[in-house]
């Protein structure tokens, strides 16, 4: 899995779908704060939709990472405890 990769896709497509909203707007003339006001307003929901897939990919990366973890965590316990693993 590559999870920073996904992580960095998922976090640069949100920002470039803010970007986009924003220089729509932009161009039909709406000042550029309110414009980006409602670029993040607007991209950020819409982009739970959009870049599902992406999403789950970033999600599933996240929970096998936390499982890896949280292996490693029990080990340690078990070892603390002095209890022997084969």
């Amino acid at each position: 899995m590559h999870l920073g990769r996904d992580v960095t896709l998922y976090i640069g497509a949100r920002l470039g779908m803010v970007a986009a909203v924003t220089a729509l707007l932009v161009l039909a003339n709406v000042p550029l704060l309110v414009a980006l006001a409602v670029g993040v307003v607007v991209a950020l929901p819409l982009s739970l939709f959009v870049f599902r897939g992406l999403r789950t990919r970033v999600a599933q990366g996240l929970e096998e990472k936390q499982a890896v973890r949280r292996a490693e965590r029990e080990k340690l316990r078990a070892q603390l405890r002095g209890d022997t693993t084969a």
